[in-house]
C-alpha cells in the first residue's frame, strides 16, 4: 500500500511539473487552446523523436512539363495569388495546420521567411486533410498565425492538398510527375515542404519533420 503511495505521488508531481512547464512555455500564447499550448510545449521533443525517420528527395535536373509559374492559387483573402510573379527567387510551399504537433513550424517558416527574404518566398496552404487537425476557417487561420506567431508570408484559401478530385492545383503539380518533372510524392502530413527554385523547377522535398531552419533547408534555399 505504502509503495503505491509512493508511486501515485511521484505521477502526481510529474504531472504537476508537465502542466507548470506547458504554462510558463505558452505562457504568452494567449491566442491558443490547451492542446495547442501542449503541442507547442512539446514541439522540441516532438520534433527530436520523429525528425529519426525523416526523408527528404531531391533532383536538380528534371524539367517541368507544364510550368510552375501557369498556377493561379487563391490567398485566404480570396484574390488570385499568380505564381508567375515570383520568377526569380526560390519558393518554399508548405501545407500546414493549427492543431498538430508540428505547427510550431509556423514560428520556424517565419523566422526563415526574415532570414531569407532577399531569395526565398514562403507559401502557406492550410488543409484538414490530416486527422482534422485544421478544422478552423480562412479568417480564423489567418487569425491564429497572426497572433501567436507572427506570420506576415502569404497564406493560401483552405483546400485539400491530398490526391483526389479536389486537390489543390499546386499540390497536384508538386505531387504529379507528369506535371512536375520527376516526383509523385505526396504530403505525407501537415507541414510537409517543396522547393521550387528561381527557374520553377522543383528541387526538393523534405517531410514534416525536417525543420525549416535545418542545415539540410538552408542549403538546399542556397544552392546554386
Amino acid at each position: 500500500m505504502r509503495k503505491l503511495k509512493k508511486i501515485f505521488f511521484v505521477i502526481v508531481i510529474i504531472i504537476a511539473g508537465l502542466f507548470a512547464y506547458v504554462m510558463i512555455v505558452s505562457r504568452n500564447s494567449t491566442h491558443m487552446t490547451v492542446r495547442q499550448k501542449f503541442l507547442k510545449a512539446v514541439y522540441p521533443a516532438f520534433m527530436w523523436l520523429s525528425g529519426k525517420k525523416a526523408r527528404s528527395f531531391s533532383n536538380y535536373q528534371a524539367q517541368p512539363k507544364v510550368s510552375f509559374y501557369s498556377l493561379k492559387p487563391v490567398l485566404n483573402s480570396g484574390t488570385i495569388y499568380d505564381l508567375s510573379q515570383l520568377k526569380g527567387k526560390k519558393v518554399l510551399l508548405v501545407n500546414t495546420a493549427s492543431d498538430c504537433g508540428y505547427t510550431n513550424q509556423y514560428d520556424d517558416l517565419q523566422h526563415l521567411y526574415e532570414q531569407e527574404k532577399d531569395k526565398l518566398v514562403i507559401l502557406g496552404f492550410p488543409a484538414n486533410d490530416f486527422k482534422e487537425q485544421e478544422k478552423g476557417t480562412d479568417e480564423e487561420i489567418a487569425q491564429f498565425c497572426k497572433l501567436n506567431f507572427g506570420v506576415t508570408f502569404p497564406l493560401m484559401k483552405k483546400s485539400v492538398v491530398v490526391k483526389g478530385a479536389e486537390q489543390n492545383e499546386v499540390f497536384k503539380w508538386l505531387s504529379d510527375s507528369e506535371l512536375n518533372g520527376w516526383s509523385n510524392k505526396q504530403p505525407s502530413w501537415n507541414f510537409s515542404k517543396y522547393l521550387v527554385n528561381e527557374e520553377g523547377i522543383l528541387t526538393n522535398y523534405f517531410d514534416p519533420s525536417v525543420s525549416p531552419l535545418s542545415n539540410e533547408v538552408l542549403s538546399a534555399i542556397h544552392q546554386k
